[in-house]
């Protein structure tokens, strides 16, 4: 018998979709974890991570629980995606990097697809059937190259066994970590200005110490940043506004 059916038959959850009335819930389990955490996306989709061997029951009364908070991070989303921008790839666009907006120039020549170059963006005209994915190769190369620079001081003063930085496309998250030391940050942080990036590597790097967002994983954030609150606010407000295609 599948795993997922005899989980079915003892009333335990299993990974995969809920349905808690109207809302779906997308299962994550994980061994070792002693607790339910609730997550909302930026696209919306509703995420709880539990513990394994939870009840059905269980995880379906936390949910109830915590409904009205759901509903709200709802209309949070669909606000915050209401007033995200849909960049056109014309001269005269603005792009963001490191917090500060440049013009985009579209060129018939040069020897890069995408660069900065005197405070604009270039692009060759002959890569606008191709330019998010320029644009975001872009995005990536310079934050493997800033990143790391970043974010060693931060590991070095929470003791944070990091074991190098990949950028990639993640999604609707900031960040994210593994088992073996491994960060992982989403290009499009670097469109953010310095002092909220560092909010997002000492926030990945805490969960190098906690996996959870327990007390104990906030406190170990705040004795490294201890105006995190302030700067998470201006992530949640500015986040919504950044170029995500």
């Amino acid at each position: 018998m599948a795993a997922a059916a005899v989980l079915d038959l003892l009333g335990l959850v299993s990974a995969g979709p809920l349905q808690v009335g109207r809302l779906e819930i997308d299962v994550v389990v994980v061994a070792g974890r002693n607790a339910v955490r609730l997550t909302v996306e930026r696209d919306a989709r509703i995420t709880a991570t539990v513990p394994a061997g939870l009840g059905v029951a269980e995880l379906v009364s936390a949910v109830k629980g915590r409904r009205r908070w759901i509903y709200d991070k709802l209309d949070e989303r669909e606000d915050e995606a209401a007033i995200r921008p849909v960049k056109e790839f014309v001269t005269g666009e603005g792009f963001s990097y490191l917090g500060r907006s440049y013009r985009l120039k579209l060129i018939d020549d040069a020897p890069v697809s995408v660069g900065l170059v005197r405070g604009r963006f270039l692009m060759r005209r002959d890569r606008l059937d191709c330019a998010d994915d320029e644009l975001i190769a872009w995005y990536r190369g310079r934050g493997r190259a800033w990143l790391p620079l970043r974010a060693e001081p931060w590991a070095q003063r929470m003791r944070a066994p990091m074991q190098g930085i990949a950028v990639r496309r993640l999604g609707y998250r900031w960040g994210s970590c593994n088992r073996d030391g491994g960060v992982n940050i989403h290009w499009a942080v670097m469109q953010l200005p310095p002092n909220l990036i560092d909010y997002v590597l000492v926030h990945e790097l805490a969960h190098l110490h906690r996996k959870d967002h327990s007390k104990e994983f906030w406190a170990v954030v705040g004795r490294a940043m201890p105006d995190y609150a302030v700067r998470r606010a201006q992530l949640d407000k500015m986040g919504a506004t950044l170029w995500l295609p």
